[in-house]
């Protein structure tokens, strides 16, 4: 797959690659706003907090084997994962975009999320 084409997969999400490490991020309030609305009484915001949270439930139950090599360095308005391991952050990006896609698998890990 070449970069373009995993690029374009990925969004809203996108890939930066640095010197000894590679990043994923979303600029928060523009993807799925809708699911953190169904928890905004316990506090969800749809921040880059809120994202890591749902994204470590998603990592832990859904590929338990990137979780030592994924990471997350949210801010209020960005989620970021990152990685030493290109390939490991490419799989795990993808699927979780596909994931987020996929409204009754994300709905079902977001009930598990908890704030950071």
């Amino acid at each position: 797959m070449g970069i373009n084409s995993f690029e374009e997969e990925i969004k809203p999400f996108f890939w930066v690659e640095h010197p000894n490490s590679f990043s994923v991020c979303l600029n928060v309030g523009e993807y799925k706003n809708e699911l953190f609305e169904t928890r905004e009484d316990e506090g969800f915001e749809g921040n880059g907090y809120d994202w890591a949270s749902l994204a470590r439930v998603f990592l832990s139950e859904k590929m338990e084997g990137l979780a030592k090599v994924v990471k997350f360095d949210p801010e209020g308005s960005m989620f970021c994962a990152y990685s030493e391991d290109k390939v490991a952050l490419q799989s795990f990006i993808t699927s979780f975009k596909n994931a987020c896609e996929d409204n009754i698998l994300i709905q079902d890990l977001f009930s598990r999320a908890e704030l950071d």
